[in-house]
């Protein structure tokens, strides 16, 4: 068990974590360190983050998609959910052509994770909320348009999708840098389900 992911969980289970503590133990780490530690995180863990980092710092569109990544290129966010199986995921991001490299106003992105050929790629846009400087993942919106290489785009209201993706919307806050923390939301209701994701830097 990595020291990173210890001390990680050390400070979340504290009767009051301090996101300042966490940022900077998370700053100082590596991706792959980042990744790691992040994925030790349980519920208890996840929802105790989500709820410290409440109205602190802000997170936008070009914290996950930075200004220098061309148009359509992919960026990678490496998860971890709260949910019974299938734990590990990826979201993935581009920003359009027709998007502003520093303001865009949209994001296209999809999730990649082991059970996409049942469910689909659970396709989103992603949007700024800056009255709570937050970002909205939402999946009532598909892309119509996608870059080479990603899947085919699915509606996420037919057949199984529905199940997982129907109607919901995530609410993304931010932990550190690289790291974001999200909970999940179907027609407005809270599931009580959450997610941490970590950014991959694409090469120079």
């Amino acid at each position: 068990m990595d020291d990173l992911g210890r001390e990680l969980r050390e400070r979340l289970r504290g009767k009051a974590p301090d996101p300042e503590e966490i940022r900077s133990l998370l700053d100082s780490a590596g991706h792959a360190a980042r990744v790691a530690a992040t994925r030790t995180l349980g519920r208890r863990e996840q929802r105790a983050l989500y709820a410290a980092v409440e109205g602190r710092l802000p997170v936008r569109l070009v914290d996950l998609v930075p200004p220098r990544v061309d148009a359509w290129s992919e960026v990678r966010h490496h998860g971890k959910n709260t949910l019974p199986a299938f734990t590990h995921f990826e979201k993935r991001f581009c920003r359009p052509s027709d998007e502003d490299r520093e303001k865009p106003s949209a994001l296209h992105g999809f999730n990649f994770q082991t059970m996409s050929p049942l469910t689909g790629p659970g396709y989103f846009v992603a949007v700024d909320d800056p009255a709570r400087g937050e970002v909205r993942i939402d999946y009532r919106r598909v892309p119509d348009r996608h870059p080479a290489g990603w899947p085919e785009i699915r509606s996420n209201e037919r057949g199984l999708a529905r199940l997982v993706y129907g109607f919901m919307v995530d609410t993304l806050r931010r932990v550190a840098e690289h790291v974001t923390i999200g909970s999940a939301a179907r027609n407005g209701r809270d599931l009580g389900s959450w997610f941490v994701l970590v950014r991959e830097d694409p090469a120079a």
